[in-house]
């Protein structure tokens, strides 16, 4: 594949591209650098060859059909592709995705059915003393069915992961879609939570004695905010909990000292405490509160024998449960959390399925032990969490950036054996040097002119990279730049505020254009009623070349912005609809086009006026005159 943008002559380069048969080639340019490998979940860490126009490449697979992290490592220096615009969100490492798909769809792929939306919502957290984040699905009749409610699951990601991960990597909203449009799962609720919450503190600030602030901030604000603005049925026979690694220790550990909460627990790779009591040791009392006792783990993952141990415990105690083992998916990885969705959303607040299904593994498990090949030993020296494990997989990090009372900005990367470093950043013209310190750390403090958001990035040795330590990223189809939010000692117009939220919801429409679904993000204000009679003005709002349909929501803010405008009565209330400009990059996976036309404004057009708006008006209490769009 190539690109064209007409006159500027202008051909990057194009990764990863995924071929028919399902071989992928990664090309990364970097004329001056010594080294580049690949590092993938799907293969061993491998170099790559470099061409005579510097650009590094290399040919694996073919592949199994899923989505993989990957990302580059130039010099010894980790950096996510800059050609692939999907990446894994992640406190700390960077990762880009690469979806393969199969010759019959995955249940994780897009397809043409009727989709849900997924909500990014604001919630004040008197627990945390701050706005919370969560994520909320709701499937592709909740605007339609007014009167209908709906049961709902608690899903939390793993440990480093943020809220969107069940939703970017995950799929879950497109898994369920896909599972309800073939009657094979109910309609359901789901909610992610944020399972890190001292991230909302600045850097050493947070009290421990406050203890396990997760499950207050679930239990007395984040379920209390969920019920009171979603329909949801709100008993323990219409509540589900789960998670995946560290989410699933906090989800069964929540939902079994909650059982007069939930009747539904799923854990994904995972194990929580043996030492609840009233739970293990009141087995025939426990078993009746739970529908569903769901446990899976590949037999490969580090945590196996954590896993393994947690569930014979349960045996033992008597506490019914399923036990499912993988081999295939390369152990710890979302490639398993998505086939544990997969496998649980059609027993979730199915009463009889789940029932069925936990007697079925019950009986199934003096067979089992005959044969245990199915689920082996683990290995005592690397299946198991441990102290050495811990430091290996989370060694310490450093606090980037670090925003302090005078303004100023440090910004922090650890780089032992980098010869230099340098900040590259919007907030200032070119680069500051940065200066090496203890534990090959390099740093440099930067006082803005002017608080605002601002991209930056380190130059180490020549390879720029995003801050390894921030989650917030720039959405982009190229480079993705950190995200600095360097705030004024009054609040700013796109800050988050104490004032009424709207909320940002992410969906799909199908496009008559191009022929596929495709993605928009659409803010609607407080108040916002679909069934209700106000009608409200439209803001078609569109991003620049190379960014994405998020840009205007993650970089510009513009749901704070209307949010804070709207409360102080200097704006009126409106929905704003951000359609994804570029149906290229899709279309040319797709094999529907050869080069990607950034000039194309004719199938643009034709994009907006047939499918997005059209869409909207069906869709959402919208005025429908050219006075109103």
């Amino acid at each position: 594949m190539s690109f064209n943008i007409h006159a500027q002559n202008f051909t990057p380069v194009v990764s990863p591209v995924v071929h028919e048969d399902n071989t992928v080639t990664f090309n990364y340019l970097a004329p001056e650098a010594e080294s580049v490998k690949l590092s993938a979940q799907f293969a061993p860490k491998t170099d790559m060859v470099k061409g005579e126009n510097g650009v590094w490449s290399i040919t694996v697979g073919p592949v199994t059909p899923d989505i993989y992290p990957y990302c580059f490592e130039v010099d010894g220096v980790g950096v996510m592709d800059p050609q692939c615009a999907e990446w894994f969100p992640n406190e700390g490492f960077k990762n880009s995705l690469v979806d393969i798909r199969g010759k019959k769809p995955l249940d994780h792929e897009l397809r043409s059915v009727p989709h849900g939306k997924v909500d990014y919502v604001n919630y004040r957290s008197e627990t945390l003393g701050v706005f919370g984040n969560a994520i909320v699905y709701t499937p592709p009749t909740y605007d339609k069915d007014m009167d209908k409610k709906y049961p709902a699951f608690y899903l939390i990601s793993g440990t480093t992961d943020t809220e969107e991960v069940y939703f970017k990597v995950g799929r879950m909203n497109l898994i369920l879609d896909n599972l309800i449009a073939e009657g094979k799962a109910k309609e359901m609720i789901i909610v992610l939570p944020y399972g890190n919450p001292m991230k909302y503190y600045p850097a050493g600030t947070f009290d421990f004695r406050k203890g396990d602030i997760f499950s207050k901030d679930l239990l007395n604000d984040l379920m209390p905010y969920v019920e009171a603005n979603y329909r949801t049925l709100n008993d323990r026979e219409n509540r589900a909990i789960g998670g995946f690694s560290r989410g699933g220790n906090q989800g069964l550990a929540f939902g079994l000292n909650n059982l007069d909460k939930f009747s539904y627990l799923c854990s994904y790779s995972s194990f929580t405490s043996m030492d609840i009591p009233g739970v293990y040791d009141k087995a025939r009392k426990t078993n009746k509160k739970i529908n569903l006792f769901w446990l899976g783990v590949g037999t490969d993952d580090f945590l196996y024998g954590n896993a393994k141990e947690y569930m014979e415990f349960l045996d033992r105690k008597g506490i019914d449960n399923v036990q499912v083992f993988t081999s295939d998916k390369m152990g710890h990885t979302w490639m398993n959390a998505r086939y544990f969705l997969s496998e649980t959303f059609p027993l979730l607040f199915n009463k009889e399925a789940s029932k069925a299904a936990m007697k079925k593994a019950e009986a199934a498990k003096p067979a089992r032990k005959k044969a245990p090949e199915a689920a082996p030993a683990a290995k005592p020296d690397r299946q198991r969490l441990t102290p050495e494990v811990m430091a290996a997989l989370f060694p310490p990090g450093v606090v980037s950036p670090e925003y302090h009372k005078d303004g100023s900005v440090t910004f922090r990367v650890h780089a032992p054996n980098a010869e230099k470093v340098e900040l590259e950043g919007q907030m200032f013209e070119g680069t500051k040097p940065m200066t090496k310190g203890e534990r090959g750390v390099w740093a440099v403090t930067i006082t803005p002119d002017q608080p605002d958001i601002y991209p930056y990035s380190f130059i180490i040795d020549g390879t720029k990279i995003a801050d390894p330590q921030n989650m917030h990223i720039f959405p982009n189809e190229g480079y993705k730049a950190s995200l600095a939010d360097i705030k004024a000692p009054q609040p700013d117009p796109q800050d988050l505020q104490d004032v009424p939220h709207g909320k940002v919801s992410y969906t799909y429409y199908t496009s008559k254009a191009v022929g596929f679904d495709r993605p928009v993000c659409i803010y609607t204000p407080a108040g916002y009623d679909p069934a209700g009679a106000e009608k409200y003005p439209v803001l078609y709002l569109i991003h620049g070349m190379t960014d994405t349909y998020e840009t205007w929501f993650k970089v510009g803010r513009v749901n704070n912005i209307l949010d804070n405008l709207i409360a102080a009565g200097l704006a009126e209330k409106m929905i704003v609809v951000m359609p994804y400009a570029n149906p290229y990059p899709e279309m040319m996976r797709r094999g529907l086009a050869e080069r990607y036309d950034a000039l194309d404004t004719k199938l643009t057009t034709k994009e907006f006026t047939e499918s997005v708006v059209p869409f909207i008006e069906a869709n959402y209490n919208v005025r429908t005159d050219a006075d109103s769009r």
